[in-house]
C-alpha cells in the first residue's frame, strides 16, 4: 500500500488466520471477554490498547472471532458514558465524549472552561486514529515554539494538519464525529491534554 506523504510501499503486514473460529484451546467465554474489555476501558485504554492487553495477557488472539463484535463496538453498546463535553470556542462549537473521567483521549471535566456535561457510550468520541494524528500535530507545534527555524517540521506539520482536515471530512461523512467538529491548532492542545 502506497503512502500519502512518504516514498514508501510497504506491504508487510500480520495476516489473520483463515478461520474465523475461536480456537479450542481457548476456555474464556464471550461474557468474560466482554467484562474484561468494560473493565479495561473503565481504567482508561483506548481500543486498541484493549485489544493488545487481550492479546498479550490474556491469550485472546481475536475478540471478534470469540464475541462476533469488534472491541469498538462492544464498547459504545455498553452502559452510559459518564460525561459528554460541549465546548464553545469562538464561533465554533467543539464536542468531546469522555468515556471515563481519567481517559487518555481527554483530561478530566474540570480543566474546560464553557463546557456542560451530558453522556452516552463507553468509546471514544473522536476515532483513535484522528486523535493521535492531532496529538502529533500539538507535539510538532510545541516543538516549533523552539525551534522556529526548523523548516522541515513546519512542512510536516502541513502534511499533518491537512491529514487531520482529510480524516476529519470523512469521519463527518460517516457521522462518526459531530457535524460541527473542526480542527483548530490553537484548542487542539485542549483536546490532547
Amino acid at each position: 500500500m502506497g503512502r500519502m506523504h512518504a516514498p514508501g510501499k510497504g506491504i508487510s503486514s500480520s495476516a489473520l488466520p483463515y478461520r474465523r473460529a475461536p480456537p479450542a484451546w481457548l476456555k474464556t467465554t464471550p461474557d468474560e471477554v466482554v467484562d474484561q474489555i468494560i473493565k479495561l476501558a473503565r481504567k482508561g485504554l483506548t481500543p486498541s490498547q484493549i485489544g493488545v492487553t487481550l492479546r498479550d495477557s490474556h491469550g485472546i488472539p481475536q475478540v471478534r472471532f470469540v464475541t462476533g463484535n469488534k472491541i469498538l463496538r462492544i464498547l459504545k453498546s455498553q452502559g452510559v458514558l459518564s460525561s459528554l463535553l460541549i465546548l464553545a470556542c469562538s464561533h465554533t462549537l467543539f464536542v468531546v465524549i469522555f468515556p471515563h473521567p481519567i481517559s487518555p483521549f481527554f483530561p478530566p471535566p474540570c480543566r474546560f472552561q464553557n463546557a456542560f456535561c451530558l453522556g452516552i457510550g463507553l468509546g471514544p468520541s473522536i476515532p483513535e486514529d484522528l486523535w493521535h494524528l492531532i496529538k502529533k500535530a500539538v507535539a510538532v507545534r510545541k516543538h516549533l515554539e523552539v525551534n522556529r527555524k526548523d523548516k522541515d517540521s513546519k512542512f510536516r506539520l502541513i502534511l499533518i494538519e491537512s491529514r487531520i482536515h482529510r480524516l476529519a471530512r470523512y469521519y463527518k461523512s460517516k457521522q462518526q464525529i459531530p457535524p460541527t467538529f473542526k480542527y483548530d491548532s490553537a484548542t487542539a492542545s485542549t483536546l490532547i491534554a
